[in-house]
């Protein structure tokens, strides 16, 4: 039996890949295409180890993970030009220490507000255009 939490992002099992695409392993966490797309380019930015708070972590491994949502949200930046990227770190329902990184543009949803976590109709996209923006964050990435 496994001693990993009953954690998506733990078991990285088929409830993260129905919510989101791996794009790359960073420091101390993955950073993921979130599969709803109504924000372009939105993007998870997940710890690799299980705990919920941010001071939970060590100085040292907050310093990392924070380089890694900030390498991230460069990327995002260099890839998809938004006006600004709204971060939000919630985890009332998914007790995991994750960050959504979500670009929003000047004449897109939710200008000026908070992003809706999950909007509807939800815009998923086909395999060939998520894998178009994986391309552009894995080359932004470096």
């Amino acid at each position: 039996m496994s001693t990993l939490p009953d954690c998506l992002y733990c078991r990285k099992d088929q409830r993260l890949t129905d919510l989101m695409i791996e794009i790359a392993p960073l420091q101390v966490s993955t950073l993921y295409l979130f599969k709803e797309q109504t924000y372009r380019g939105r993007c998870v930015v997940a710890y690799n180890g299980h705990v919920n708070e941010l001071y939970e972590l060590s100085d040292a491994e907050l310093a990392l993970f924070m380089q890694d949502v900030t390498r991230a949200a460069r990327a995002m930046k260099a890839a998809f030009n938004p006006a600004k990227i709204n971060y939000g770190a919630y985890s009332d329902k998914l007790p995991h220490l994750h960050v959504h990184l979500v670009p929003k543009y000047t004449d897109g949803p939710s200008w000026g507000t908070t992003f809706t976590m999950m909007p509807e109709p939800k815009q998923l996209l086909d395999d060939a255009a998520n894998r178009g923006l994986i391309a552009q964050i894995k080359q932004a990435l470096g």
